[in-house]
């Protein structure tokens, strides 16, 4: 654990003269060079900083990252102050089963991040706690035991992985999402740890997604406010990229090279195209499949057409979809996915299942969503949707939606919406309000 080091700040106010709240922010995963769910943590720091005056815990191996992001632009240090926490890592536990990861990151490193919060709140005295990542439903942490208002997430892990699309992932993958459904229904009936840290937050929960939203009311009897994890990335586009008559239809795909992100389903459906039908497709990341899948597009006779870059930097990837014409997701379970908010930045339609995080982020207006209850439904439903895609009309039109889309993202609209739970939690019983019915149904627009 690092020095502890306070800096107790006057009252402040922002811009339009509301005062700035002195929050603590729990955010594991926080880094501004890195995706996924680090960069989701910054992005949420970055622009709820904006508001307020924030703490942050966050884990010692984003230390670099964030004091270089500090050197950079120093006025984010009048807004924030960085706490660091160590964690043990056991590499070989999680290669063997890698939900070990959570056990180090709940017993020892939320331990200690939690001792540094009651130092911090001994000195601050804080006026809300916000538990912000990991968002997985099972660890949140334990701010919740601060004698101060709580807030918690976006939230996610609630829902459970299709069954009917399990057999498909191989047999280690199916045993995998089977173990998962299975723990995730274990932890949803007897996590006290959970039930307390829901009760805490009540009237400032959080949900990633509709379907996370629904589990919290059945499971937990709470209502949430839905607002999306994923934020805008730091490159955007004004118009999309025109895909001209002689050029292939440009795909790309993009994640970890595991059995939840199930290419081999776009593989596939790519298998059974039109044989008049131009296309090529990007491939980004790396992992355990990789051999496997490289193996099977062989075997389906397309391995000409696709292009495996393996893992790239960040503004690689962000470069290569600049030059696609259209982002294909084939996760059988995920939140919102920083890819996806992506692709609408920069002006490429989304092919994707009409599950999780998906069916909210993906209209009519920006992508096309794949019925996702069986294996077959899945593939024929992604065939079907890149032939509409072919068609340049079609494409370009989605793609200019979303663009428009993707504005529903931006971090500074996320940070007011959260920045009114804070208010809510806060507030006196006695001041009047719009009452948080109304505030639920505002945010969840």
């Amino acid at each position: 654990m690092n020095e502890l080091k306070v800096t107790n700040r006057p009252e402040t106010r922002d811009s339009a003269g509301r005062s700035r709240l002195k929050v603590l922010v729990c955010a594991y995963a926080c880094s501004p060079a890195r995706g996924s769910e680090f960069g989701v943590g910054w992005g949420w720091v970055q622009a709820l900083s904006n508001y307020h005056d924030l703490w942050v815990i966050t884990g010692a191996h984003c230390r670099d990252e964030i004091e270089a992001e500090l050197l950079r632009r120093p006025e984010l240090r009048s807004r924030i102050s960085f706490h660091y926490v160590a964690r043990t890592r056991y590499p070989w536990a999680e290669k063997l089963w890698p939900p070990a990861y959570l056990f180090t990151y709940r017993h020892q490193w939320q331990k200690a991040a939690f001792a540094m919060a009651k130092q911090l709140h001994d000195r601050v005295h804080f006026d809300v706690a916000h538990q912000l990542t990991y968002v997985g439903f099972r660890v949140p942490g334990l701010l919740w035991k601060l004698d101060t208002p709580f807030v918690w997430g976006p939230i996610g892990g609630l829902e459970q992985t299709t069954w009917a699309l399990l057999p498909a992932l191989g047999v280690r993958g199916a045993l995998y999402f089977v173990a998962r459904n299975l723990l995730n229904a274990w932890d949803k009936s007897f996590s006290r740890i959970a039930r307390r840290a829901f009760a805490k937050a009540d009237g400032g929960i959080i949900a990633a997604t509709t379907g996370i939203q629904k589990e919290i009311g059945r499971v937990y009897g709470r209502s949430s406010i839905i607002i999306s994890e994923i934020g805008l990335p730091p490159v955007t586009r004004q118009a999309p990229l025109q895909r001209h008559p002689s050029e292939p239809l440009a795909l790309i795909w993009s994640g970890n090279h595991l059995p939840g992100k199930a290419l081999p389903f776009l593989l596939s459906a790519l298998k059974t195209l039109p044989a008049d039908l131009n296309w090529k497709l990007t491939i980004l990341g790396d992992g355990p499949c990789s051999a496997k899948w490289r193996k099977l597009a062989m075997i389906n006779g397309i391995a000409d057409r696709c292009e495996w870059l393996g893992p790239v930097p960040r503004s690689t990837a962000l470069e290569k979809m600049q030059q696609a014409h259209a982002l294909v997701i084939t996760s059988i379970y995920d939140l919102t996915s920083t890819v996806l908010v992506e692709a609408l930045a920069t002006g490429l339609p989304v092919l994707c299942p009409d599950h999780c995080g998906f069916a909210d982020a993906i209209t009519a207006e920006c992508g096309i969503k794949v019925p996702a209850t069986s294996s077959r439904e899945l593939i024929s439903g992604l065939r079907d949707g890149i032939v509409r895609l072919n068609n340049e009309l079609v494409r370009f039109q989605l793609a200019q939606g979303a663009i428009r889309r993707s504005a529903n993202y931006e971090w500074d609209r996320k940070a007011l919406n959260v920045s009114e739970i804070y208010n809510l939690k806060t507030r006196a019983p006695e001041a009047p309000s719009m009452g948080t019915a109304g505030v639920r149904t505002a945010l969840a627009k």
